[in-house]
């Protein structure tokens, strides 16, 4: 019997890359916000597991296809471009919160 239960492919964790006005305007559910404007400088501490599952999102896919490059070079190696908010949205079966 394996001495872990966690699934073989944990879901990713989301990544909203927007500004904090766009997040609070509505983002996917469970989502966690680190705007691109802080990526670099805030990543390290907020994302210290360099392997873990990310799904980047913004408005368009322009801006987490940036964050996904910069992320890359930091050494992160299981990140993904997810698209737009309502992409990943449906992607992943998440509501879209507002606040």
């Amino acid at each position: 019997m394996p001495a872990s239960h966690a699934p073989a492919h944990p879901e990713p964790l989301l990544v909203d890359v927007r500004s904090r006005p766009e997040f609070d305007s509505g983002h996917v559910e469970g989502a966690l916000h680190l705007s691109l404007e802080r990526l670099v400088h805030e990543a390290p501490a907020v994302l210290p597991d360099k392997d873990a599952r990310l799904l980047l999102y913004c408005l368009s896919g322009a801006r987490s296809a940036m964050a996904l490059q910069w992320l890359q070079q930091m050494g992160y190696t299981e990140a993904v471009n997810g698209g737009s908010v309502g992409t990943v949205a449906l992607q992943t079966g998440r509501s879209i919160r507002r606040l």
